[in-house]
């Protein structure tokens, strides 16, 4: 009966990401193709996006805080002040990886946002002198080549949808935002090992803040907020766009943050990474972006390698907790 609810939640949880995400994809690659109004304006603010989730996404863990959360205040609670360090690179990296999608098609930023385990690799070889299996080696060659040949051409269609072609530079703002990705990602983990009690909620709430309170001056000094604002006035549907951006990002994080905190972290890894390419599916068939045959064999190439990847280290975290339970000698 127990692992029947443990399956049940579990459906739930994957239903719940997959709904959120694979919804916020197609609102996300409308915004940055669709030409709005009679004139053909575009959504030229696709990094300001984050900024509004943010804000939306505060407000939404801070109301379930107070309704359902339990006040932490011990030495082990979660302080707010601990997560400025974190959303710095959560802020730029994020802000990257939208802005990548004015120079590359959506199936192509969510390719190349895949292949994180690249970067984790080089800096854990050449900054922490880690070594890997032969397997991961592999993993992470076909990870390369798939997201190489998937870049290599383009079909026409896509193109010119874009705002502004730009495959080397759309490649280099995605790879910015791994690389800040991987930082952020270990500084969550160090915050989780220093404040055992503190919630996941707590972490969504507060990093969020942290996020949203660095865009404000960018939004205001810049006249971003303002421009974004008089685009949804002049164009009502951009708006409604938006605000559905924003809550299926709200919902998505806290379905998220609830597999962490259940099943663990590989179980979030497998499901989020299952999604992105149900997101290029998507794609094709809702925004009608045909993929080449070599692009196809590309995807095939770096989910293949990522599938493989997270079982290699399934396996090798079932080991080492076997070698570690006394009852298992």
């Amino acid at each position: 009966m127990g692992q029947l609810r443990s399956l049940l939640a579990l459906a739930f949880c994957v239903l719940g990401i997959y709904a959120s995400y694979l919804t916020q994809g197609v609102v996300q690659e409308t915004l940055s193709t669709k030409k709005f109004g009679p004139q053909g304006e575009r959504f030229s603010h696709l990094s300001s996006l984050n900024a509004v989730q943010c804000w939306v996404c505060f407000l939404w863990a801070g109301l379930l805080l107070a309704v359902f959360g339990k006040s932490e205040a011990g030495k082990d609670g979660q302080p707010f002040t601990a997560y400025w360090k974190a959303a710095i690179t959560n802020c730029v990296g994020a802000a990257c990886g939208m802005q990548a999608l004015k120079y590359i098609s959506y199936p192509a930023q969510v390719l190349a946002k895949s292949s994180k385990m690249i970067p984790v690799m080089l800096m854990g070889t050449v900054l922490h002198g880690k070594r890997y299996s032969l397997l991961e080696y592999a993993c992470c060659l076909a990870i390369s080549a798939g997201v190489g040949l998937f870049g290599m051409k383009s079909s026409s269609k896509v193109t010119l949808k874009l705002a502004s072609p730009n495959a080397p530079l759309g490649y280099t703002l995605c790879l910015v935002n791994l690389v800040l990705d991987g930082y952020t990602n270990a500084a969550q983990d160090e915050l989780h090992k220093r404040y055992k009690h503190g919630s996941a909620l707590q972490m969504m709430c507060w990093m969020n803040f942290w996020c949203g309170l660095y865009y404000v001056p960018i939004l205001l000094l810049s006249g971003v907020g303002q421009d974004l604002l008089a685009f949804c006035l002049r164009h009502p549907e951009a708006g409604w766009d938006i605000l559905l951006f924003c809550l299926c990002g709200a919902v998505g994080q806290l379905f998220i943050f609830a597999t962490i905190k259940r099943f663990g972290s590989l179980v979030n890894t497998l499901v989020t990474t299952t999604r992105k390419f149900f997101n290029i599916l998507l794609s094709v068939m809702w925004n009608a972006n045909p993929l080449l045959p070599q692009q196809w064999a590309a995807v095939a190439l770096v989910f293949g390698g990522l599938l493989v990847s997270s079982w290699t280290k399934s396996r090798r975290g079932r080991h080492i907790k076997h070698a570690a339970d006394p009852k298992a000698q």
